[in-house]
């Protein structure tokens, strides 16, 4: 028995921690909230902060949409989907620091359910976070790798490989052959073996990603960096924007169905550089992300 409610309740207090927690650790700005309402059906909260001791620009979103007819993203793969009504419900964030050497962090746990007089209704959980460092460092890759292996356990063996797995495919920019950074978790459809599992699944990837990105940011808040990696973030960031206007799902999905425009392209960094056919030098820090950073690896 599915159990919408509670699901929405999590979703709540999860963006309350998370907010609370990574504005503490900012010390100097707070997130500014932003209630929206969507013409076809639910809203949001929208939570951002900006020029922060830390963080540059992070968005904390809270959404629940609901409709009576899904986005051709839904139905193209699932064509069970068409004629059911839906909801959805999510909470998705991305962290810009302004340090290059605190990595870009994404996290996402959501539910969806489809519903149809008379007939079983169609849900599943999906999420996971991942970490784009625009200097590699291994002692974060294990930290953020073993906290996600952690939080998947509980569940079998098999899961956190198949959602690494997953996520290296995902975050994948096929037009540049290299992956946006370097992994975590990603998992969509999940309804097995039932609610109760499935939600508590989501639940402890929803909870473990303040313990996997937080040790990160207090480890490299205070290192000391010039242009030149200022420079190399912003174009890097450059990356980061490509995948989400060109391949992201939950982009595609929040513009299909009418979604918040603002809301959904919270997560776009608030500087961003492009530069021609640019290649690192050799031996240099810069090389070293695409050599060893950016190479699909088990970092655990």
């Amino acid at each position: 028995m599915t159990d919408k409610a509670a699901v929405k309740a999590y979703l709540l207090e999860l963006q309350d921690r998370i907010c609370g927690v990574l504005q503490t650790e900012d010390g100097q700005a707070s997130f500014k909230e932003d209630s929206w309402a969507r013409e076809g059906g639910g809203g949001g909260r929208s939570r951002v902060i900006t020029e922060g001791g830390i963080f540059e620009k992070g968005g904390v979103n809270f959404s629940h949409v609901h409709g009576t007819q899904l986005p051709p993203s839904a139905t193209a793969a699932r064509p069970e989907l068409t004629g059911r009504s839906f909801e959805a419900m999510g909470v998705s964030l991305v962290m810009h620091p302004e340090n290059p050497y605190v990595p870009t962090s994404h996290a996402n746990v959501r539910f969806f359910i489809a519903e149809k007089p008379g007939e079983e209704p169609v849900w599943w959980f999906g999420g996971g976070y991942d970490l784009t460092p625009y200097y590699g460092n291994l002692e974060d890759c294990q930290h953020w790798h073993q906290t996600a292996k952690a939080a998947c356990d509980p569940f079998g063996e098999e899961v956190y490989p198949r959602f690494k797995q997953w996520c290296d495919d995902y975050f994948f920019l096929k037009h540049r052959n290299e992956p946006r950074g370097v992994g975590g978790l990603f998992f969509d459809d999940y309804n097995q073996p039932g609610f109760e599992q499935s939600f508590g699944l989501m639940r402890s990837v929803g909870d473990s990603y303040l313990e996997a990105y937080l040790p990160i940011i207090q480890r490299r808040k205070g290192m000391s960096w010039s242009e030149r990696e200022r420079q190399f973030q912003l174009y890097r960031r450059g990356r980061y924007v490509e995948f989400n206007l060109v391949y992201d799902r939950g982009t595609l999905f929040g513009l299909q169905t009418g979604g918040r425009t603002e809301s959904i392209l919270m997560s776009l960094p608030p500087q961003v550089r492009w530069e021609y056919d640019w290649q690192p030098e050799p031996g240099t820090a810069e090389a070293e992300l695409y050599d060893v950073y950016l190479q699909p690896q088990a970092w655990v």
